[in-house]
This record gives structure tokens, sequence and C-alpha cells, in this order.
């Protein structure tokens, strides 16, 4: 390694704060999609006569098409490069997108906005593995966490954007509603244009010389390859024999704390104005709830993004599911009360959960190496979302047979789960570099956090 800067330690540049946006923008389009569903459900359901099966399994479907996404878009990345997968998310966001306008039967709808959750899939482990490998350490929290935060806005967008749709846009309006992601898909397939290799995958695959000149061209003239922190070597690398070698737990890591995070967000998300009608909510009532709501899980994602390098990974991890959960536990206790305390628990769930959201970039970019970076994020996404699909098709099941009190108990039961794995699993990974954090030959060992610690946080010294 040479003795000059590394190019993990410059600050932060123009091309950087682009990357963040046209990376970003799927995580947009990703929020935006699963929840303009929920606003266009009302409309949708009557006008196709939709049974209560179909209402579900469609807003499920984009959770399960992601879930083949990941698998895809992970396994093609790590092997054809990040910038070929680069606008193939767009290009299905725009047809599907249109396709929906004519849409005819509950079938049909399922398959385009399943199509759609494809290239959700796809976006995450390309445009993550993208910001990670181009970033500075110390803004690579934060940036991964913006996505998160762009997710959100995306959610509160769509809300803001059905409603109006719906009430200015006549009979026919949910299919504008329906049709209005393609215009986000074209403006992110646009904004892309002209974005680099990575120069970590292109060392990754011994082309030197193309990797150099990007450096050259993002960072400077006196970068080269040596300001590149030094990979390790490895040759027939592959995602099933790292498993094998000690990644296994990290990926069981990572799998189960971003579901126990996104179960229950999703399942509101799909059917927020049912599960606030659910809770005596109703009316206006529910409408602007849900619109307060999307804004308070913006939020938190702010919050929990200031927070990620000074208070860490893990304990921002541990806080937010011991919080949350308990604002879900109180839902469920509080069910019949009034809508003021209703608002206030979801309001509190929303600011809590963010430190989990904003991790869910973060953590797989940062603790697996270049080779499966990528393929690492694409299967903790799939195996995420289907357990996300499942919950958010059950959610009108449980609300009719159950009630909300028991619903609330088990999203709360499901997020303190992913609290207990991340007590024994998660690591600390903040200010270390990409192949320091991934590698498994010379782990930091943390320090234990009591539980009073995690209740009564100190705050951090660097």
């Amino acid at each position: 390694m040479s003795n000059t800067i590394s190019v993990e330690d410059v600050p932060l540049n123009r091309f950087h704060r682009l990357l963040t946006v046209r990376s970003g923008g799927g995580s947009f389009v990703d929020g935006y999609v699963l929840s303009i569903i929920g606003i266009a459900m009302m409309k949708v359901s009557p006008a196709l006569g939709l049974s209560a099966f179909w209402e579900g399994l469609i807003a499920a479907s984009a959770l399960i098409g992601i879930f083949f996404g990941g698998f895809i878009g992970g396994a093609l990345t790590d092997r054809l490069g990040r910038r070929v997968l680069y606008f193939v998310g767009p290009t299905l966001f725009v047809v599907c997108s249109l396709a929906q306008y004519w849409v005819q039967s509950g079938e049909m709808l399922f398959a385009l906005r399943f199509m759609n959750g494809v290239a959700v899939g796809i976006e995450y482990p390309v445009a993550t593995a993208f910001l990670v490998e181009f970033l500075p350490k110390k803004n690579r929290g934060p940036c991964l966490a913006t996505l998160t935060i762009l997710w959100f806005a995306g959610a509160a967008v769509a809300y803001l954007t059905g409603e109006a749709i719906l009430h200015f846009g006549g009979p026919d309006a949910w299919r504008l509603t329906l049709a209005s992601t393609a215009v986000i898909g074209a403006l992110l397939f646009l904004v892309r244009l002209g974005t680099p290799e990575s120069p970590r995958w292109l060392m990754s695959k011994g082309r030197h010389a193309e990797a150099e000149a990007i450096i050259r061209r993002v960072y400077g003239p006196e970068y080269g390859l040596d300001n590149l922190p030094a990979q390790a070597e490895s040759k027939n690398l592959s995602f099933a024999s790292l498993l094998h070698s000690g990644y296994g737990k990290r990926m069981a890591f990572v799998t189960v704390f971003w579901t126990c995070s996104v179960i229950p967000v999703f399942a509101v998300y799909a059917f927020a104005p049912k599960v606030l009608e659910a809770l005596h909510l109703s009316g206006g009532w529910a409408s602007y709830g849900s619109v307060a709501i999307t804004l308070l899980f913006v939020v938190g994602c702010v919050i929990a993004t200031r927070l990620v390098n000074t208070l860490g990974r893990r304990k921002l991890l541990l806080h937010s599911f011991l919080w949350s959960g308990l604002a879900l536990l109180l839902l469920g206790f509080l069910s019949d009360g009034p809508s003021a305390v209703i608002l206030l628990m979801f309001g509190l769930y929303a600011l809590f959960i963010g430190g989990a959201q904003v991790l869910q970039l973060v953590y797989p970019n940062e603790i697996f190496p270049t080779e499966i970076r990528a393929g690492a994020v694409g299967v903790g996404t799939s195996l995420s979302r289907i357990g996300a699909a499942v919950g958010t098709w059950l959610v009108p099941v449980s609300l009719q047979s159950i009630g909300i009190g028991p619903t609330m108990y088990i999203a709360a039961a499901i997020t303190f789960f992913g609290l207990l794995v991340s007590w024994f699993l998660a690591p600390e990974t903040a200010a270390r570099s990409l192949e320091d954090a991934s590698s498994l030959d010379d782990e930091r060992p943390r320090n234990p956090i009591s539980m009073q610690q995690v209740v009564m946080p100190k705050r951090h010294i660097q």
C-alpha cells in the first residue's frame, strides 16, 4: 500500500453527492410504489371487483417481486458489473407503470406490480454497491442512511400525489395514480446517464487500467490505483463459499434484523387507512394521519442519520428496536383509546424505528467483501421482503379475525425478536474501512452493552 492518501479519506465531492442522488432515486421509487397502492386500493378494489384475498395479494405483489429481483440483481451485479444493471430498474419502472393505466383485472395488476417489485429488488444491490464503493468512510453511513430517508420521502410523496390525483382526476383517477410511477422512473433513467463503473469491481476482475482511469476522473489526476485500499486476492470467490467460510452468521444477522424492521412498516404502509380505521380513526383522521405518520418516519430517519456515526451502528440498532417495540406494544394495549393517543403511539413508532431502517443498507454493504457485496444486499433484500409480503398479505386477515389489538402485539413481538438477534450478532463498523469492516480475520471485539446502557445511552466520545 502506498503512503499516499486513501480514496476512503478524501473529502466528499460533487461526484459523491450526485451519485447519492442517482442511487437514492431507486429507494424513492420503492417507497412510492409500495405506498401508492394503499391510496389507490380504495378505488381499485370496487373498479376491478377484487376480493379480500386479491386485495392482500396485490398489496403484497411488489414485495414478492422484490424477493426475486433481489436475488437476480445481486447475482448479476457481482457478475456483470454495477453500471450495466443501473438502468434495468428505471426501464422496468417506466414500462410496467404505464401498463397499469390499462389494467383490466386483478391478475394483470398483480403481474405488473410484481414486475415493479423485481425492478426494486434489482435496484438495491446495484445502487448501494455503487455508493459504498465510491464514498469516503466517514460519509458512508450517513449517505447510505440517506437512501432510507428517500424511501420514506417517496412514500410521503405517494400519499400526497395519490390523494391529489384521486381528488381531481375523476372516476378513473386510480389508473393515473398507479401509472404515475413512470414519471419518476423516466427521471431516474436520465439522471443516471454518465455514471462510471465501480473501480473496486473492475479491480476484482483484473481490469486495472479501466479502474485507474475512473479513479482519476472521479478524484482528480493526482489519484490512481495506489490510492485505492488493497483488496484481498480471491479466485473463484462465490457467495455460497463465503457463507461456509464464516459469513453465514453475518448473513443471518442481516436477514433477521432487516426482516423484523420492515414487516410492521410495510404492513402499516400497505393498509394505513384500514389500520387507522380499525383503531377508530376514520375519514379525514385516517387520511391525514397516514400522511403525518409517513412524515414522522422521514423525521425519524433523519435523526438516525445524524446518530449513525456518533452513537454507532450497534447502539443505534438496539435503541431503535427497543423503543419502537414498546410503542407497538402500547398500541395493542391502548387500541380502544382516544384518537390522539393512537396517533401519538404511531408517531413514536415511526420516529424510533428510523434507526433500524437506515441501517438496512449500511450493515450489509459494510460487513461483506467486494466480490459478494451486491449479492449479500440482494439476498438480504429478498428474504426480508418475502417476510414483509407474507405479513402484508395477512394484515387484512388478521384485522378481520383477531382484531387490531392482537395484530399490534404480533408486530411488537416481531420487533423484539429483532432486538434479541441484534443483541447477540450486531457488530460495530463505524469509522472502519471497507476492507477492515468486511474482514473475518481481524474483527475488533465490541464492548459489551448492558440493558441499562440501552435504556440510558451515554454520549459517544470519538
